[in-house]
């Protein structure tokens, strides 16, 4: 007699299909109902699961990745993390290229999955050799038998998203979203998933986060994009110094730009509220649903999805830790508190 197991044959079965869950306590004081997808349900914690094993496996059926091929990526660490954890399933050798604004427990992350790691300076232009753009591109043409995947300018990073996420926000809604609000670095989420929604319904309100000290919201707004408008911030996965091609502008309504402040506060907010362990650009997304709601943006009947990208253990370092919150000043506004201190028994 065959015994039957009930078992997934690997990870890579895993992603897809996460959770809505619908937010209580941190959006009491908003007008309408508000729910979070929250993608740290993917097997490698982050919404890049998705683009990155559908990137991967439209060049296994193009014959592009063959058995002893390398992929090389440029990432912030999360897409990074999905690439490596398909490698090792897959048989690929994995080299990355990362920013100086990762965090170390990213970074940690990515040497511990087994990829090759490059850290390049952040704060340098997208066209300097040392960025990590440049950079990937210069290992990619170093080794033999290799394939960068160029999330920001490859249409799969947006196709993913059209044929996954947003699908099953739409029937997770039953088709009674009105707004939809995520993040945009690479604009591969909020693009595929705004897309597929306004197929459905194109009077869904789109609505973009970035941050200040990148070019996306005045882009937007001009088609232009002002270098005036670019510094350094905090955030990671967040913003741009260029225009990914990954971003389908046309069906986003509206950017808001949010504070590496602010978001990092309501990161941890999230945390204490809901239960939910956010990333730093979960705190963003919702630091621009309180924006928005100032504003007016939403009423009784608004049902308001918003993306939660990632898991907070990857910014242990960054915003959970009181060290680095204390070093960035973050501590020192108004009606923000210290934390509480630790309290060590003898």
């Amino acid at each position: 007699m065959e015994n039957k197991i009930d078992a997934y044959n690997n990870l890579l079965e895993l992603v897809g299909n996460t959770p809505l869950i619908k937010l209580n306590k941190i959006a009491s004081a908003f007008k309408g109902n508000f729910f979070a997808k929250v993608e740290a349900f993917n097997p490698g914690h982050s919404s890049k699961d998705r683009i990155a094993l559908h990137i991967i496996e439209e060049a296994e059926r193009r014959g592009i990745l063959k058995e002893g091929s390398t992929i090389i990526e440029t990432t912030s660490g999360n897409t990074g993390f999905s690439i490596a954890m398909i490698s090792i399933i897959k048989g690929y050798d994995c080299i990355l290229a990362v920013s100086s604004k990762s965090s170390k427990d990213k970074i940690d992350m990515l040497r511990s999955m087994g990829a090759q790691v490059y850290v390049c300076p952040a704060h340098v232009s997208a066209d300097d050799p040392r960025s990590y753009y440049e950079v990937a591109k210069r290992l990619h043409q170093e080794t033999e038998g290799s394939i960068y995947i160029n999330q920001y300018f490859n249409e799969l990073n947006t196709d993913a998203h059209y044929k996954s996420t947003g699908p099953e926000i739409w029937k997770q809604t039953n088709g009674h979203i009105t707004h939809f609000i995520a993040c945009s670095g690479t604009g591969g989420t909020i693009s595929g998933t705004a897309k597929y929604l306004k197929e459905q319904n194109p009077d869904i309100r789109v609505i973009g986060v970035d941050a200040f000290g990148s070019v996306l919201k005045k882009y937007h707004e001009t088609k232009e994009l002002d270098p005036n408008e670019i510094y350094p911030y905090r955030i990671e996965g967040l913003g741009k110094n260029l225009i990914p091609t990954a971003t389908i502008f046309e069906v986003i309504d509206e950017f808001v730009k949010v504070t590496d402040e602010e978001s990092a506060h309501m990161a941890r907010n999230i945390s204490r509220t809901e239960g939910i362990f956010a990333g730093y650009t979960s705190g963003a997304v919702m630091q621009a649903v309180k924006q928005l709601d100032e504003l007016g943006e939403f009423d009784e009947n608004s049902n308001v999805v918003v993306v939660f990208p990632d898991h907070g253990s990857r910014y242990m370092s960054k915003i959970y830790s009181d060290q680095w919150m204390g070093d960035q000043g973050f501590f020192d506004s108004k009606n923000v508190k210290e934390p509480k201190k630790i309290e060590f028994v003898k």
